[in-house]
Protein backbone atom coordinates (compact mmCIF):
# COMPACT_ATOMS: atom_id res chain seq x y z
CA UNK A 1 0.00 0.00 0.00
CA UNK A 2 2.79 2.03 0.79
CA UNK A 3 4.60 1.47 -2.83
CA UNK A 4 1.01 2.48 -4.67
CA UNK A 5 0.58 5.67 -2.63
CA UNK A 6 4.46 6.41 -3.76
CA UNK A 7 3.71 5.66 -7.31
CA UNK A 8 0.56 7.63 -6.83
CA UNK A 9 2.38 10.38 -5.85
CA UNK A 10 4.90 10.54 -8.56
CA UNK A 11 2.33 10.55 -11.58
CA UNK A 12 1.05 13.56 -9.95
CA UNK A 13 4.31 15.53 -9.81
CA UNK A 14 4.66 14.09 -13.41
CA UNK A 15 1.53 15.62 -14.38
CA UNK A 16 2.15 18.81 -12.76
CA UNK A 17 5.05 19.71 -14.40
CA UNK A 18 4.89 22.04 -17.30
CA UNK A 19 8.40 21.39 -19.53
CA UNK A 20 9.67 24.74 -21.13
CA UNK A 21 12.74 25.43 -23.22
CA UNK A 22 15.22 27.97 -23.75
CA UNK A 23 18.00 28.63 -25.98
CA UNK A 24 20.06 30.20 -23.38
CA UNK A 25 21.59 30.11 -20.05
CA UNK A 26 19.47 33.07 -18.17
CA UNK A 27 22.32 35.65 -17.96
CA UNK A 28 21.21 37.41 -14.72
CA UNK A 29 17.77 36.11 -13.08
CA UNK A 30 16.78 40.54 -11.55
CA UNK A 31 14.49 42.02 -13.63
CA UNK A 32 16.38 44.87 -13.27
CA UNK A 33 19.24 43.70 -15.13
CA UNK A 34 17.66 41.12 -17.20
CA UNK A 35 17.74 42.00 -21.16
CA UNK A 36 17.95 38.58 -22.68
CA UNK A 37 14.80 36.92 -23.52
CA UNK A 38 15.77 33.74 -21.17
CA UNK A 39 16.31 36.14 -18.06
CA UNK A 40 13.37 37.85 -18.67
CA UNK A 41 10.80 35.12 -19.44
CA UNK A 42 11.94 32.97 -16.33
CA UNK A 43 12.72 35.71 -13.99
CA UNK A 44 8.74 37.16 -15.17
CA UNK A 45 7.38 33.97 -13.61
CA UNK A 46 9.03 35.00 -9.69
CA UNK A 47 8.60 38.83 -9.69
CA UNK A 48 5.33 41.33 -9.78
CA UNK A 49 5.62 44.56 -10.65
CA UNK A 50 3.35 47.33 -8.90
CA UNK A 51 0.77 47.57 -11.99
CA UNK A 52 0.26 45.61 -15.43
CA UNK A 53 -2.14 45.53 -18.34
CA UNK A 54 -5.66 43.98 -18.09
CA UNK A 55 -6.63 41.04 -20.74
CA UNK A 56 -7.62 43.56 -23.19
CA UNK A 57 -4.37 45.39 -23.04
CA UNK A 58 -6.44 48.57 -23.15
CA UNK A 59 -6.18 48.94 -19.18
CA UNK A 60 -3.86 48.68 -16.49
CA UNK A 61 -4.60 47.29 -13.17
CA UNK A 62 -3.06 46.77 -10.22
CA UNK A 63 -0.28 43.91 -9.47
CA UNK A 64 1.56 44.48 -6.05
CA UNK A 65 -0.13 47.73 -5.92
CA UNK A 66 -4.15 47.17 -4.93
CA UNK A 67 -4.89 50.61 -6.83
CA UNK A 68 -3.58 53.82 -7.86
CA UNK A 69 -4.95 57.26 -8.31
CA UNK A 70 -3.89 60.69 -9.45
CA UNK A 71 -3.99 63.18 -7.24
CA UNK A 72 -2.45 65.55 -9.83
CA UNK A 73 -1.52 65.42 -13.03
CA UNK A 74 2.39 65.18 -11.81
CA UNK A 75 1.68 62.95 -8.81
CA UNK A 76 0.69 59.21 -8.50
CA UNK A 77 -0.55 57.14 -5.28
CA UNK A 78 -0.10 53.90 -4.82
CA UNK A 79 -2.56 51.66 -2.11
CA UNK A 80 0.08 48.27 -2.11
CA UNK A 81 -1.91 44.90 -1.08
CA UNK A 82 -1.70 43.99 2.22
CA UNK A 83 -0.38 40.03 3.02
CA UNK A 84 2.32 39.56 0.13
CA UNK A 85 5.45 37.94 1.24
CA UNK A 86 8.82 37.61 -0.28
CA UNK A 87 9.52 33.83 -1.29
CA UNK A 88 11.59 33.90 2.20
CA UNK A 89 8.56 35.08 4.08
CA UNK A 90 9.27 38.55 4.89
CA UNK A 91 6.44 40.90 4.56
CA UNK A 92 6.48 43.16 0.94
CA UNK A 93 6.12 46.85 1.37
CA UNK A 94 6.39 50.46 0.59
CA UNK A 95 9.56 50.46 1.12
CA UNK A 96 11.16 47.45 -1.20
CA UNK A 97 9.64 50.05 -4.41
CA UNK A 98 11.23 53.02 -3.27
CA UNK A 99 14.79 50.24 -2.57
CA UNK A 100 14.00 49.12 -6.14
CA UNK A 101 13.52 52.88 -7.41
CA UNK A 102 16.75 53.99 -6.10
CA UNK A 103 18.52 50.64 -6.76
CA UNK A 104 17.75 51.30 -10.91
CA UNK A 105 18.69 55.25 -10.53
CA UNK A 106 22.27 53.96 -9.34
CA UNK A 107 25.07 54.96 -11.25
CA UNK A 108 26.25 51.23 -10.28
CA UNK A 109 23.62 49.78 -11.91
CA UNK A 110 23.71 49.12 -15.23
CA UNK A 111 20.16 48.89 -16.99
CA UNK A 112 18.74 50.33 -19.65
CA UNK A 113 15.41 50.59 -17.67
CA UNK A 114 16.91 53.44 -15.90
CA UNK A 115 15.81 55.87 -19.18
CA UNK A 116 12.13 54.76 -17.65
CA UNK A 117 12.57 56.85 -14.67
CA UNK A 118 14.19 59.82 -15.74
CA UNK A 119 11.06 61.84 -15.63
CA UNK A 120 10.03 60.93 -11.28
CA UNK A 121 11.33 63.46 -9.52
CA UNK A 122 10.90 61.41 -6.33
CA UNK A 123 8.97 58.97 -4.96
CA UNK A 124 8.01 59.11 -0.81
CA UNK A 125 7.15 55.85 1.70
CA UNK A 126 3.67 57.64 3.02
CA UNK A 127 2.99 54.29 4.99
CA UNK A 128 3.68 50.54 4.74
CA UNK A 129 1.46 50.17 2.22
CA UNK A 130 1.19 53.60 0.94
CA UNK A 131 3.54 55.61 -1.65
CA UNK A 132 3.30 58.95 -3.83
CA UNK A 133 5.11 59.38 -6.75
CA UNK A 134 5.92 62.67 -8.17
CA UNK A 135 7.22 63.67 -11.90
CA UNK A 136 9.01 66.53 -13.19
CA UNK A 137 6.09 67.02 -15.40
CA UNK A 138 3.13 65.14 -17.09
CA UNK A 139 4.23 62.16 -18.44
CA UNK A 140 2.77 60.00 -21.30
CA UNK A 141 3.92 56.84 -19.71
CA UNK A 142 3.62 57.95 -15.96
CA UNK A 143 1.97 54.11 -15.14
CA UNK A 144 3.90 51.95 -17.48
CA UNK A 145 7.25 52.28 -16.10
CA UNK A 146 6.21 50.74 -13.02
CA UNK A 147 5.34 47.50 -14.85
CA UNK A 148 8.99 47.06 -13.63
CA UNK A 149 9.73 43.95 -11.37
CA UNK A 150 10.40 44.93 -7.78
CA UNK A 151 13.07 43.24 -6.04
CA UNK A 152 13.68 43.13 -2.11
CA UNK A 153 15.22 45.72 0.29
CA UNK A 154 15.81 43.06 3.26
CA UNK A 155 17.92 41.12 0.72
CA UNK A 156 19.54 43.56 -1.46
CA UNK A 157 20.37 46.77 0.62
CA UNK A 158 24.45 46.03 1.52
CA UNK A 159 24.88 44.61 -1.86
CA UNK A 160 27.99 46.46 -3.29
CA UNK A 161 27.93 45.50 -6.47
CA UNK A 162 24.43 44.44 -7.50
CA UNK A 163 25.54 43.80 -11.49
CA UNK A 164 27.66 40.41 -9.76
CA UNK A 165 25.50 39.74 -6.98
CA UNK A 166 25.02 36.09 -5.81
CA UNK A 167 20.95 37.31 -6.16
CA UNK A 168 20.87 37.09 -9.90
CA UNK A 169 21.40 33.68 -9.89
CA UNK A 170 19.14 33.22 -6.40
CA UNK A 171 16.61 35.49 -6.82
CA UNK A 172 13.69 36.32 -4.30
CA UNK A 173 10.71 37.58 -5.55
CA UNK A 174 6.49 37.49 -4.49
CA UNK A 175 5.57 35.62 -7.82
CA UNK A 176 3.73 32.85 -8.19
CA UNK A 177 6.96 30.72 -8.94
CA UNK A 178 10.32 30.20 -6.69
CA UNK A 179 13.74 29.00 -7.98
CA UNK A 180 14.31 25.53 -6.89
CA UNK A 181 17.34 24.51 -8.97
CA UNK A 182 19.52 26.70 -11.52
CA UNK A 183 22.00 23.99 -13.36
CA UNK A 184 23.69 26.02 -16.22
CA UNK A 185 23.29 24.47 -19.92
CA UNK A 186 21.08 21.61 -17.78
CA UNK A 187 17.59 22.68 -16.35
CA UNK A 188 15.80 25.72 -14.01
CA UNK A 189 13.35 23.95 -11.95
CA UNK A 190 10.55 27.06 -10.33
CA UNK A 191 8.10 25.40 -8.13
CA UNK A 192 4.92 27.09 -7.54
CA UNK A 193 4.83 29.55 -4.45
CA UNK A 194 2.62 28.31 -1.58
CA UNK A 195 2.06 31.99 -0.17
CA UNK A 196 1.60 33.40 -3.73
CA UNK A 197 -1.31 36.48 -2.72
CA UNK A 198 -4.05 35.43 -5.98
CA UNK A 199 -3.24 31.46 -5.45
CA UNK A 200 -0.81 29.03 -5.68
CA UNK A 201 -0.60 27.82 -9.19
CA UNK A 202 -2.46 24.80 -10.23
CA UNK A 203 0.60 23.65 -11.91
CA UNK A 204 3.28 22.44 -9.26
CA UNK A 205 6.74 22.73 -11.29
CA UNK A 206 8.24 24.12 -14.52
CA UNK A 207 11.07 22.78 -15.65
CA UNK A 208 13.54 24.84 -18.34
CA UNK A 209 15.10 22.85 -20.23
CA UNK A 210 18.73 24.92 -21.71
CA UNK A 211 18.61 23.84 -25.25
CA UNK A 212 20.63 25.66 -27.08
CA UNK A 213 20.42 23.85 -30.31
CA UNK A 214 17.20 24.65 -32.11
CA UNK A 215 16.68 20.79 -33.82
CA UNK A 216 17.37 19.54 -30.38
CA UNK A 217 14.55 21.10 -29.08
CA UNK A 218 12.15 20.56 -32.06
CA UNK A 219 12.94 16.94 -31.66
CA UNK A 220 11.92 17.40 -28.00
CA UNK A 221 8.64 18.96 -28.88
CA UNK A 222 7.90 16.32 -31.16
CA UNK A 223 8.61 13.36 -29.08
CA UNK A 224 6.45 15.28 -26.29
CA UNK A 225 8.99 16.42 -24.01
CA UNK A 226 8.73 20.11 -24.16
CA UNK A 227 5.27 21.26 -23.60
CA UNK A 228 4.82 24.88 -24.78
CA UNK A 229 6.94 26.18 -27.48
CA UNK A 230 7.04 28.32 -30.74
CA UNK A 231 7.60 26.91 -33.84
CA UNK A 232 9.34 28.01 -36.85
CA UNK A 233 7.00 28.21 -40.34
CA UNK A 234 9.11 25.45 -42.09
CA UNK A 235 8.78 23.69 -39.18
CA UNK A 236 4.92 23.69 -39.13
CA UNK A 237 4.18 23.25 -42.81
CA UNK A 238 6.66 20.85 -43.53
CA UNK A 239 8.43 18.72 -40.68
CA UNK A 240 5.09 17.43 -38.49
CA UNK A 241 3.11 14.39 -38.54
CA UNK A 242 -0.73 14.39 -38.18
CA UNK A 243 0.45 12.59 -35.02
CA UNK A 244 1.58 15.78 -33.79
CA UNK A 245 -1.47 17.48 -34.32
CA UNK A 246 -3.48 15.08 -32.72
CA UNK A 247 -1.05 15.65 -29.11
CA UNK A 248 -0.76 19.44 -29.82
CA UNK A 249 -2.80 22.25 -30.19
CA UNK A 250 -2.08 25.73 -32.37
CA UNK A 251 -1.93 29.26 -31.35
CA UNK A 252 -0.99 31.56 -34.31
CA UNK A 253 -0.93 35.08 -34.03
CA UNK A 254 1.07 38.33 -35.76
CA UNK A 255 4.20 38.26 -33.13
CA UNK A 256 4.26 41.75 -31.09
CA UNK A 257 7.89 41.77 -32.58
CA UNK A 258 10.10 42.36 -35.66
CA UNK A 259 13.42 41.33 -36.96
CA UNK A 260 15.81 44.06 -38.38
CA UNK A 261 19.40 44.63 -39.41
CA UNK A 262 21.03 47.23 -37.48
CA UNK A 263 24.07 49.05 -38.66
CA UNK A 264 26.36 50.23 -36.36
CA UNK A 265 25.91 54.35 -37.06
CA UNK A 266 29.85 54.78 -35.48
CA UNK A 267 31.41 53.76 -38.47
CA UNK A 268 32.12 55.89 -41.41
CA UNK A 269 30.61 53.80 -43.87
CA UNK A 270 27.15 53.92 -42.24
CA UNK A 271 27.37 57.25 -41.66
CA UNK A 272 26.40 58.50 -45.30
CA UNK A 273 22.63 57.70 -45.68
CA UNK A 274 23.59 57.25 -49.02
CA UNK A 275 24.38 53.73 -48.21
CA UNK A 276 22.07 53.10 -45.66
CA UNK A 277 19.29 53.73 -48.46
CA UNK A 278 21.23 51.81 -51.26
CA UNK A 279 21.44 48.38 -49.02
CA UNK A 280 17.30 49.21 -47.88
CA UNK A 281 16.72 49.35 -51.47
CA UNK A 282 19.11 46.13 -52.30
CA UNK A 283 17.10 44.25 -49.99
CA UNK A 284 13.89 42.34 -51.36
CA UNK A 285 11.96 41.54 -48.22
CA UNK A 286 8.81 39.73 -49.52
CA UNK A 287 11.53 37.32 -50.72
CA UNK A 288 12.23 36.86 -47.16
CA UNK A 289 8.70 36.10 -46.19
CA UNK A 290 8.39 33.47 -48.81
CA UNK A 291 11.34 31.76 -48.21
CA UNK A 292 12.06 31.61 -44.26
CA UNK A 293 8.43 32.01 -43.53
CA UNK A 294 6.29 30.63 -46.14
CA UNK A 295 3.72 33.31 -45.69
CA UNK A 296 3.60 33.17 -42.10
CA UNK A 297 4.59 36.85 -41.35
CA UNK A 298 4.22 40.01 -42.81
CA UNK A 299 6.82 43.11 -44.48
CA UNK A 300 7.56 45.43 -41.55
CA UNK A 301 7.68 49.13 -42.32
CA UNK A 302 8.71 50.77 -38.82
CA UNK A 303 9.27 50.36 -35.15
CA UNK A 304 5.98 50.46 -33.67
CA UNK A 305 3.51 47.82 -33.15
CA UNK A 306 1.20 47.14 -36.06
CA UNK A 307 -2.57 48.30 -35.19
CA UNK A 308 -0.96 50.18 -32.62
CA UNK A 309 -2.14 53.86 -32.24
CA UNK A 310 1.55 54.57 -32.67
CA UNK A 311 1.62 52.48 -36.06
CA UNK A 312 2.09 55.15 -39.82
CA UNK A 313 0.41 52.81 -41.80
CA UNK A 314 0.92 55.89 -44.90
CA UNK A 315 4.76 54.34 -44.51
CA UNK A 316 5.06 51.94 -47.08
CA UNK A 317 7.89 49.18 -47.18
CA UNK A 318 10.90 49.72 -49.91
CA UNK A 319 10.26 48.19 -53.04
CA UNK A 320 13.49 46.39 -54.27
CA UNK A 321 15.17 48.68 -56.73
CA UNK A 322 18.97 47.55 -57.62
CA UNK A 323 19.67 50.27 -60.65
CA UNK A 324 19.09 52.80 -58.12
CA UNK A 325 20.88 50.81 -54.86
CA UNK A 326 24.16 51.17 -57.87
CA UNK A 327 23.77 54.78 -58.31
CA UNK A 328 23.53 55.60 -54.89
CA UNK A 329 26.80 53.91 -53.46
CA UNK A 330 28.47 55.25 -56.68
CA UNK A 331 27.46 58.50 -55.62
CA UNK A 332 28.80 57.39 -52.34
CA UNK A 333 32.13 56.37 -53.65
CA UNK A 334 31.59 52.42 -54.17
CA UNK A 335 32.20 50.10 -57.27
CA UNK A 336 33.41 47.08 -58.45
CA UNK A 337 37.00 48.35 -58.17
CA UNK A 338 36.11 49.26 -54.55
CA UNK A 339 33.40 47.53 -53.45
CA UNK A 340 31.07 48.47 -49.70
CA UNK A 341 32.18 45.36 -47.36
CA UNK A 342 31.01 44.89 -43.78
CA UNK A 343 29.77 42.19 -41.49
CA UNK A 344 26.81 40.99 -40.30
CA UNK A 345 26.49 39.05 -36.84
CA UNK A 346 23.99 37.16 -35.62
CA UNK A 347 23.01 34.23 -32.97
CA UNK A 348 22.18 30.68 -33.88
CA UNK A 349 19.68 31.04 -31.11
CA UNK A 350 16.78 31.80 -33.49
CA UNK A 351 16.98 29.17 -36.11
CA UNK A 352 15.66 31.45 -39.05
CA UNK A 353 18.07 34.43 -38.60
CA UNK A 354 21.11 32.53 -39.85
CA UNK A 355 19.58 31.68 -42.84
CA UNK A 356 17.84 35.37 -43.11
CA UNK A 357 21.54 36.21 -43.30
CA UNK A 358 22.82 33.89 -45.92
CA UNK A 359 19.86 35.24 -47.96
CA UNK A 360 20.71 38.69 -47.72
CA UNK A 361 23.89 38.54 -48.24
CA UNK A 362 23.30 36.96 -51.41
CA UNK A 363 21.13 39.82 -52.38
CA UNK A 364 23.11 42.56 -51.18
CA UNK A 365 25.94 40.66 -53.60
CA UNK A 366 24.16 41.64 -56.57
CA UNK A 367 24.75 45.12 -56.27
CA UNK A 368 28.49 44.64 -55.45
CA UNK A 369 28.17 44.91 -51.18
CA UNK A 370 30.70 41.71 -50.27
CA UNK A 371 29.08 40.57 -46.99
CA UNK A 372 30.57 38.28 -44.50
CA UNK A 373 28.55 36.36 -41.67
CA UNK A 374 29.66 35.73 -38.28
CA UNK A 375 26.84 33.35 -35.98
CA UNK A 376 27.68 32.75 -32.17
CA UNK A 377 26.10 31.28 -29.75
CA UNK A 378 23.46 33.71 -27.54
CA UNK A 379 25.69 34.49 -24.53
CA UNK A 380 28.92 35.06 -26.51
CA UNK A 381 27.40 37.14 -28.77
CA UNK A 382 25.62 39.47 -26.31
CA UNK A 383 28.61 39.75 -24.19
CA UNK A 384 31.66 40.19 -27.20
CA UNK A 385 29.71 41.64 -29.89
CA UNK A 386 25.94 43.63 -29.12
CA UNK A 387 27.01 45.53 -25.74
CA UNK A 388 30.61 46.16 -26.39
CA UNK A 389 29.59 47.47 -29.40
CA UNK A 390 31.78 46.04 -31.53
CA UNK A 391 29.65 44.62 -34.78
CA UNK A 392 29.04 46.59 -38.58
CA UNK A 393 25.75 45.35 -38.74
CA UNK A 394 23.73 42.95 -35.72
CA UNK A 395 20.67 40.80 -37.32
CA UNK A 396 18.30 40.94 -34.20
CA UNK A 397 14.95 40.95 -33.20
CA UNK A 398 12.74 43.32 -30.73
CA UNK A 399 9.69 42.94 -28.83
CA UNK A 400 6.87 45.68 -29.09
CA UNK A 401 4.92 47.13 -26.41
CA UNK A 402 1.34 48.03 -26.35
CA UNK A 403 2.82 51.58 -25.22
CA UNK A 404 5.38 52.65 -27.37
CA UNK A 405 8.88 54.21 -25.81
CA UNK A 406 10.90 54.92 -28.46
CA UNK A 407 13.23 56.93 -25.78
CA UNK A 408 14.87 53.97 -25.01
CA UNK A 409 16.31 52.36 -28.26
CA UNK A 410 16.16 56.40 -30.60
CA UNK A 411 16.56 59.02 -27.89
CA UNK A 412 20.08 59.98 -28.28
CA UNK A 413 20.33 59.89 -24.88
CA UNK A 414 20.27 55.83 -24.49
CA UNK A 415 23.25 55.73 -26.45
CA UNK A 416 25.28 54.81 -23.21
CA UNK A 417 26.84 51.69 -21.63
CA UNK A 418 23.58 48.94 -21.09
CA UNK A 419 21.57 51.26 -23.05
CA UNK A 420 19.18 49.60 -26.07
CA UNK A 421 20.72 52.80 -28.46
CA UNK A 422 23.06 50.28 -29.23
CA UNK A 423 23.23 51.17 -32.71
CA UNK A 424 24.33 55.13 -32.09
CA UNK A 425 21.35 56.71 -33.85
CA UNK A 426 21.42 60.47 -33.26
CA UNK A 427 18.84 62.47 -34.45
CA UNK A 428 18.11 65.76 -33.36
CA UNK A 429 14.75 65.67 -34.95
CA UNK A 430 13.69 62.38 -33.49
CA UNK A 431 14.72 63.26 -30.50
CA UNK A 432 13.06 66.60 -30.08
CA UNK A 433 9.73 64.87 -31.40
CA UNK A 434 9.95 61.97 -28.12
CA UNK A 435 10.57 64.58 -25.89
CA UNK A 436 7.55 66.26 -27.01
CA UNK A 437 5.40 63.09 -27.12
CA UNK A 438 6.80 62.31 -23.46
CA UNK A 439 5.95 65.59 -21.87
CA UNK A 440 2.00 65.28 -23.24
CA UNK A 441 -0.97 63.16 -21.72
CA UNK A 442 -3.35 63.83 -24.40
CA UNK A 443 -3.75 60.29 -26.38
CA UNK A 444 -4.49 62.25 -29.91
CA UNK A 445 -1.57 64.09 -30.00
CA UNK A 446 1.11 61.28 -28.22
CA UNK A 447 -0.62 58.40 -30.99
CA UNK A 448 0.13 61.62 -33.73
CA UNK A 449 3.78 62.41 -32.41
CA UNK A 450 4.28 58.75 -32.40
CA UNK A 451 3.35 58.53 -35.77
CA UNK A 452 5.47 61.27 -37.05
CA UNK A 453 8.88 59.65 -35.06
CA UNK A 454 8.02 56.40 -36.96
CA UNK A 455 8.25 58.01 -40.24
CA UNK A 456 11.33 60.51 -39.44
CA UNK A 457 13.21 56.82 -38.13
CA UNK A 458 11.69 55.25 -41.41
CA UNK A 459 13.35 57.86 -43.21
CA UNK A 460 16.61 57.68 -41.91
CA UNK A 461 17.28 54.16 -42.40
CA UNK A 462 19.48 53.36 -39.04
CA UNK A 463 17.88 50.00 -39.63
CA UNK A 464 16.84 48.10 -42.35
CA UNK A 465 13.54 47.04 -40.68
CA UNK A 466 12.55 43.43 -42.54
CA UNK A 467 9.67 41.02 -41.27
CA UNK A 468 7.27 40.75 -38.63
CA UNK A 469 7.11 37.24 -38.09
CA UNK A 470 3.57 35.37 -36.84
CA UNK A 471 3.72 33.77 -33.75
CA UNK A 472 2.92 29.74 -34.09
CA UNK A 473 2.48 28.57 -30.28
CA UNK A 474 1.98 24.92 -30.11
CA UNK A 475 1.02 23.60 -26.75
CA UNK A 476 0.43 20.26 -24.97
CA UNK A 477 -3.19 18.95 -25.12
CA UNK A 478 -3.44 17.92 -21.48
CA UNK A 479 -2.78 21.79 -20.62
CA UNK A 480 -6.25 23.16 -20.10
CA UNK A 481 -6.83 26.37 -19.22
CA UNK A 482 -4.93 28.48 -21.84
CA UNK A 483 -7.23 31.88 -23.09
CA UNK A 484 -5.20 33.73 -25.50
CA UNK A 485 -5.28 37.64 -25.21
CA UNK A 486 -3.40 40.66 -27.01
CA UNK A 487 -0.87 40.02 -23.83
CA UNK A 488 -0.34 36.63 -25.14
CA UNK A 489 -0.92 33.14 -24.01
CA UNK A 490 0.44 33.23 -20.59
CA UNK A 491 -2.14 35.92 -19.08
CA UNK A 492 -3.97 32.89 -17.13
CA UNK A 493 -1.36 30.56 -16.47
CA UNK A 494 -1.68 30.07 -12.70
CA UNK A 495 -4.77 28.80 -13.44
CA UNK A 496 -3.60 26.14 -15.97
CA UNK A 497 -3.98 22.65 -15.30
CA UNK A 498 -2.43 19.35 -16.67
CA UNK A 499 -3.98 16.59 -16.93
Amino acid sequence: MKLFFVLLQSVWLIASTLHLSASSNPARLNPLIATDSASSSIAAFMFNSLVKYDSTGQKIIGDLAESYRYVTPTVIEFKLRHGVTWHDGKPFTAQDVLFTYNLIKSPKTITPYASDFRVVQSVNVMDDFTLRVTYKKPYFKALEIWMMGIVPRHILQNEKDIMGSSFNTHPIGTGPYVLKKLEFSKQIILEANPSYFEHKAKIERIVFHVISDPMTRFLMLKSGEIDIDSLEPMQYERQLGGNFHTSFGVIETVSHSYTYLGFNLRLNKFKDPRVREALSLAIDRQELIDILFLNHGKVCTGPFLLGSKGFNDKIKAPKQNRPKALALLKAAGYDSAHPLEFEIATSNSNAIRPYAAEIMQRQLARIGVKVTLRVMEWQAFLNTVVMPKKFDAVLLGWSLSLTPDPYMVWHSDSDVPGGFNMIGYHSAVTDSLIERMEGSTDPEKIASLQRAIFGQIVADNPYLFLVIPNEITVYNRKITGIKPTINGIWENYIDWEKQ
